[in-house]
């Protein structure tokens, strides 16, 4: 029944089981979401080597062509879902994007991919705005963290399916056959949720004078204006909240970054194939980073009990550990040893989600959560999910040219580590010499070359992969300040917010 509440004739038994088959539904659709958002990264090998392209245009496919309309997109869909059926709007946007997610799979080129990934994008906009709305009518405040946790992973556990799945069919079938299987079941999964999510009344978590406050409002451009500015004021002008917004933003760069291209790197620098690669990173990862994300919101929701402040320690603490957890597992020599290192980070890593979402939506009133996290998402997506891949492909790029230049000229480029990366990332690449990307397309040489090249092209391309993503992880530390930052003023507003009128 659109616009109401759950039935009171029901019991609190079943009001809480049918809560729970909402937020598994919402589940369901971040996953698909994440599926088909990040599959680009564990196919990104046998794209780059089918499409001759480079790492920067895979950096592209993976971050800016997605983000650029799915940030600019949400707005006017999150404005719609303050006033009409944000049910509708999700089933409608699962269609969109999982359509566009199996056209990739026909792709001819580089801009034919490029543009089936901008639709994939305008799809995807249409989910997490009211669904964090929806989810927040149906769960209290101090619940909340938990409920956006439990939706938050969708992340983790959309990666993981992606990984594998994506890896066992694109060794078995192919890239293209890839992009068709992941996308289609996304039309069961939209028509399951119209038939089965009832739209509740907006503030009904938050009690009668919520709701009674909430009620949809008309307005023209000026009421427009005035609501995205007033979210705008909240997430970027209170110190607590923007440095929840700064941490969660550059942690996602990092994030978005490195997962473009840590697949990549286990096949160039292990020789892994694409299906053991899937397993790596969908099973090993997949569930320490779901475990992370969980526990992210059930710690600082138990642990605000001692202070909000908790919101933003629970997720500064753990990207502080996290961080030096990435640089050891990106610099082992054996796939096995960075393997099951890399299996530990994910766990600290990935408790922000819950804790910066429910902060989120805590702050703001019923009829602007929609709003709240698009608007929260135009920053963080246009700057992590838009410029994380490409910064680091960029970065990659940079680095092969010097390191192939340094092998084909007999000159050293130092080391091959973090520091060493660091001092050749802001060191100018010398104008002479062979282009990397000419005499290495896709990174490998061409069939025939002769042994010396095929071994300066392979040796390039790994030592700047690993080095381009140590650089990146450093953006989980810069992150993790950040939430410290927030610690200081965030129990006092979310206590204003908690007592601001309606």
């Amino acid at each position: 029944m659109a616009g109401s509440a759950l039935p009171a004739q029901q019991g609190d038994a079943a009001r809480a089981g049918y809560r729970r088959l909402v937020l598994g539904l919402m589940l369901a659709a971040y996953t698909f979401n994440f599926i088909d958002r990040t599959i680009v990264g564990i196919l990104g090998q046998p794209i780059k080597l089918d499409l001759k392209i480079t790492d920067t245009q895979l950096g592209l496919l993976g971050g800016m062509a997605f983000a650029l309309l799915y940030t600019i997109m949400g707005l006017p869909i999150a404005r719609l879902a303050e006033r009409f059926n944000r049910v509708n709007i999700i089933a409608v946007a699962v269609v969109l994007w999982s359509g566009f997610t199996a056209a990739c799979g026909f792709a001819g080129s580089f801009l034919s991919l490029l543009a089936l990934r901008v639709g994939v994008g305008i799809g995807e906009a249409g989910c997490t705005p009211p669904a964090q709305s929806l989810i927040s009518d149906y769960y209290p405040a101090k619940r909340r963290a938990s409920a956006l946790a439990i939706y938050a992973f969708g992340i983790p556990f959309g990666a993981m399916i992606g990984a594998v799945a994506g890896g066992w069919l694109a060794k078995t079938y192919g890239w293209r056959v890839a992009f068709i299987t992941v996308g289609a079941p996304g039309l069961i999964l939209a028509i399951l949720i119209k038939l089965l999510v009832r739209e509740p009344a907006r503030g009904a978590a938050d009690g009668p004078s919520a709701v009674a406050a909430a009620s949809p409002r008309r307005g023209g451009l000026g009421h427009e204006l005035a609501e995205l500015w007033a979210v705008t004021r909240e997430l970027f002008g209170r110190w607590p909240i923007l440095h929840m917004v700064l941490g969660i933003t550059l942690t996602s760069v990092g994030g978005y970054g490195i997962g473009q291209f840590s697949a990549p790197y286990f096949t160039r620098a292990f020789g892994l194939d694409y299906a053991t690669v899937g397993l790596i990173f969908g099973l090993i990862g997949g569930v320490s980073t779901g475990l992370g994300t969980l526990l992210g919101g059930f710690v600082s929701d138990w642990a605000s009990r001692h202070g909000g402040r908790w919101y933003a320690l629970t997720p500064a603490i753990g990207l502080a550990i996290a961080t030096p957890l990435y640089l050891l597992g990106y610099t082992r020599g054996d796939w096995h040893v960075a393997a099951l290192i890399l299996a530990l980070p994910g766990v600290f890593h990935y408790t922000y989600l819950g804790p910066t979402y429910g902060v989120v939506q805590n702050v703001m009133p019923p009829h602007r959560r929609a709003t709240a996290t698009a608007v929260m998402f135009l920053f963080l997506n246009l700057i992590a999910l838009g410029g994380g891949p490409l910064l680091t492909g960029l970065i990659i790029d940079h680095l092969a040219q010097v390191h192939f230049l340094a092998q084909t000229q007999f000159t050293s480029a130092g080391g091959g580590g973090l520091l060493a990366g660091l001092a050749q990332l802001f060191a100018a690449a010398p104008a002479h010499g062979a282009s990397f990307a000419h005499l290495c397309p896709g990174g490998a040489a061409p069939a025939g070359a002769s042994a010396a090249r095929a071994a300066a092209c392979h040796g390039a391309l790994v030592t700047a992969t690993r080095q381009g993503i140590l650089i990146t992880a450093l953006f989980y530390a810069w992150g993790s300040l950040h939430y410290v930052l927030a610690a200081f003023g965030l129990q006092t507003r979310l206590a204003e917010a908690a007592a601001t009128p309606l």
